[in-house]
C-alpha cells in the first residue's frame, strides 16, 4: 500500500490538473528498542530502508529525540502536502532534552550540534558522536557523560540528527546537506561514532560519498533481540553507552593508558549488567535512574 501510494504521489505531482493532497503520515511509536513483551519476531526497523528507496521528492524520514521535537516535527508533517512522512518516536517515558523553542529551531534545521553536550567550542574535536533516534540519543549522551568524567581532556562534539535525509548530498535529496555543511558538522578527518535507530548500513548508504566516510563507525540494530529489559536490547546490539564509549577509546589514540583502564571498567560493567538483569529482571538502578549532568561512575 505504501509502494502504490508513493508511486501515485510521484506521478500526480507532475500533472498540472491534479491538486496536491495532504501528506500520508506514519507515526511509528512501537519500536525495536523497547520490547518488554514483544519478542524477536516483532523486531525489525527495516521499514525506514524501504521508504528511503522511493523518490526523494516524495519521502521524508524524521527521528525526533524527545517529546518537544516530536511536537515540532508532527506540526510540520500535518501541515505538509503530497509527501509520505515517516516519524519514529517511542511511546515509553523518556528524557526531555530541549525546551520547546530550542526544539523548533533544531527540527527546522533537521540536524545540528548540541553545544551543551559538546566541549570542542574552542578547538577541533577529537571525536564526533552522532545520534539519530530517541534511544540512540539517550545512550550517546550517557556515553559522553562517562567519557567526560573519566577522560576530561577529550574533546567531544555531539551532533543530533532529526531529519534523516539531511545525510544525503543535496544533489540526491532536496533536504540534503552540501558537502561543505556536512564537513563542518562531521569534520573531514576525525573519528565519527554514529548511534542509529535502525540498520547501520543505511547510514553508510546515505553518506558513502562524503569526505569523512572512511572514519564513520555506525552502531544500530543488527538482528539481536528477545523479550528483555530496555537497556539489554541496546547491549545485545552494541548500541549501549558502554560500547559507544569503548568505540571512542578504540578510535582515539590520545586516550592513552587512561582509556585502556576505562575500557576494562566498561567491560566489567557489561558483565555486571548481565548478572543483575538475570537476578532481578530489570536494569541496574544507575541505568534506570540516569540523568544528564549527574556524576558518571562505571566502577563495579
Amino acid at each position: 500500500m505504501f509502494n502504490q501510494h508513493a508511486k501515485w504521489l510521484k506521478i500526480t505531482a507532475h500533472l498540472p490538473w491534479r491538486h496536491r493532497i495532504a501528506s500520508l503520515n506514519y507515526l511509528l511509536a512501537s519500536h525495536v528498542w523497547r520490547q518488554d513483551h514483544n519478542g524477536f519476531t516483532h523486531q525489525d526497523p527495516g521499514f525506514i530502508d524501504h521508504v528511503v528507496n522511493k523518490k526523494a521528492e516524495i519521502v521524508r524520514v524524521y527521528l525526533p529525540p524527545d517529546a518537544n521535537c516530536l511536537l515540532s516535527v508532527m506540526d510540520h508533517c500535518l501541515r505538509s502536502r503530497h509527501y509520505v512522512n515517516v516519524v519514529v518516536a517511542g511511546k515509553h517515558p523518556a528524557p526531555q532534552w530541549l525546551a520547546m523553542d530550542e526544539a523548533v529551531k533544531h527540527c527546522s534545521r533537521g540536524i545540528g550540534i548540541w553545544p551543551w553536550a559538546s566541549d570542542d567550542q574552542n578547538e577541533s574535536p577529537d571525536v564526533v558522536m552522532v545520534a539519530c533516534g530517541d534511544v540512540p540519543t539517550l545512550e550517546t549522551l550517557a556515553a559522553i557523560s562517562l567519557l567526560r568524567a573519566h577522560l576530561p581532556a577529550l574533546k567531544i562534539r555531539m551532533v543530533n540528527v532529526v531529519d534523516l535525509m539531511k545525510l544525503q548530498p543535496q544533489t540526491e535529496h532536496p533536504h540534503g546537506l552540501s558537502d561543505v555543511d556536512f564537513d563542518e558538522l562531521f569534520t573531514r578527518d576525525r573519528p565519527v561514532i554514529f548511534a542509529f535507530h535502525a540498520y547501520p548500513w543505511l547510514i553508510h548508504r546515505l553518506t558513502y560519498r562524503r569526505t569523512n566516510h572512511r572514519n564513520l563507525h555506525v552502531r544500530g540494530y543488527k538482528e539481536e533481540g528477545t523479550i528483555t529489559t530496555p537497556f539489554d536490547m541496546t547491549v545485545l546490539n552494541d548500541l549501549d553507552r558502554f560500547h559507544l564509549a569503548m568505540d571512542v577509546i578504540d578510535r582515539v589514540p590520545q586516550t592513552g593508558d587512561l582509556g585502556v583502564y576505562l575500557k576494562q571498567q566498561l567491560q566489567d560493567k557489561l558483565i555486571e549488567h548481565k548478572q543483575y538483569i538475570t537476578k532481578h529482571g530489570e536494569d541496574l538502578p544507575e541505568i534506570r535512574n540516569w540523568k544528564w549532568g549527574q556524576t558518571a561512575d562505571c566502577k563495579t
